[in-house]
């Protein structure tokens, strides 16, 4: 049996998981907030671990590809190409929205069939969030987009669906915008992206072979990342108001 490494570094808490076909066998969690470059390559090792093998047994890697934290995403998706490299298994990649629906999914807030969506949101500060349309068996039926919300921001999903799921850590933001009239429709499940919840479609990748190209797969970030210049912020230091 396939054993894939699942890696979840997208938000500001990560995870690790060892999923034996779609089954979880092992998993961790860090709950502290930007801790992923210091504790993430000590809880792969503790999973792998209590799984009872070592890196080279893995089948693949699995990993949460975006969008999310620039940073978060840097150090999943650096550390899966280099366990990749070292063991000479292939690289998969998943959509960090995808991770959410299927929590989503997983809590039993929409069961497959149902006349739901599921709309995941990754908080992108202030009013903004990273988000797409989900159908109640987890299938992304909409691109995924950076969207500031608004009252009316999803108005055709609350015609269309009978249900709609809001999952996620940007879902709050949406709650006191929903007009009275559809709120009764509404589920909110705050949530985290969860490596466990990567399993299913890791799994599918792999049975499909649907691999990324290790050496150049890079995050799916949706907004460039706007670092700062540190000659800015120096100048800022030494002449203050100017």
């Amino acid at each position: 049996m396939n054993r894939i490494l699942l890696i979840e570094t997208a938000t500001d808490v990560c995870s690790a998981a060892i999923a034996e076909g779609d089954r979880i066998i092992s998993s961790g969690h860090i709950s502290e907030p930007r801790s992923q470059a210091s504790g993430l390559a000590p809880m792969i090792q503790d999973v792998l671990s209590r799984a009872g093998m070592h890196a080279g047994e893995l089948s693949a890697v699995a990993v949460s590809a975006g969008p999310g934290s620039y940073t978060g995403l840097r150090v999943g998706v650096s550390t899966a190409k280099g366990i990749c490299f070292g063991a000479g298994i292939p690289l998969i990649g998943i959509g960090t929205l995808t991770v959410i629906a299927q929590g989503a999914i997983r809590t039993g807030a929409c069961t497959a069939g149902e006349d739901c969506a599921i709309i995941p949101m990754i908080d992108a500060r202030r009013m903004e969030v990273y988000t797409a349309v989900y159908d109640s068996y987890g299938h992304q039926a909409t691109d995924t987009s950076a969207v500031v919300l608004e009252p009316d921001t999803f108005a055709s999903e609350l015609q269309k669906y009978g249900k709609l799921i809001f999952a996620g850590d940007g879902a709050a933001k949406y709650r006191d915008m929903i007009p009275e009239k559809h709120i009764g429709r509404c589920v909110f499940v705050p949530s985290h992206p969860q490596a466990e919840d990567m399993a299913e479609a890791a799994f599918s990748a792999w049975q499909e072979k649907r691999f990324e190209d290790t050496a150049y797969f890079e995050p799916f970030y949706l907004k460039e990342f706007i670092a700062a210049d540190p000659s800015r912020k120096m100048e800022a230091v030494l002449h203050p108001g100017k």
